[in-house]
């Protein structure tokens, strides 16, 4: 394991969003979504895809609240951009469970 300072760990952008929208994505190499999160109050809304099929139905997703990386580059997976990082935590058997905020908070605000 590789030692950060402070400074690296505030250089990934950490915030939180709200799931608006969960599509299916056929075209995607291992199962997924394409999940629509809102932001900062429905002004900035964005596109990723996930694969946390295994563990979630697109209707539990919809409303949860998600912890992303703002700050990587879009990536084209197949047909979609990507446009951010959904966390989470890959089990042994490759299934994610999502990194969420256990309490209902704001869109957007920062992980510290």
């Amino acid at each position: 394991m590789q030692t950060i300072n402070w400074e690296d760990f505030q250089a990934v952008e950490l915030r939180s969003g709200t799931v608006i929208k969960v599509e299916d994505f056929p075209e995607a190499r291992n199962p997924a979504y394409i999940i629509t999160v809102d932001f900062w109050e429905k002004t900035w809304v964005k596109k990723s895809s996930a694969q946390i099929t295994d563990l979630y139905s697109k209707e539990e997703l919809i409303w949860k609240q998600i912890i992303w990386v703002t700050n990587f580059p879009e990536k084209q997976i197949g047909p979609i951009m990507s446009e951010f990082l959904i966390t989470g935590f890959v089990q042994e058997d490759n299934s994610v469970v999502l990194a969420v905020p256990d309490k209902t908070i704001e869109n957007w605000l920062k992980l510290a």
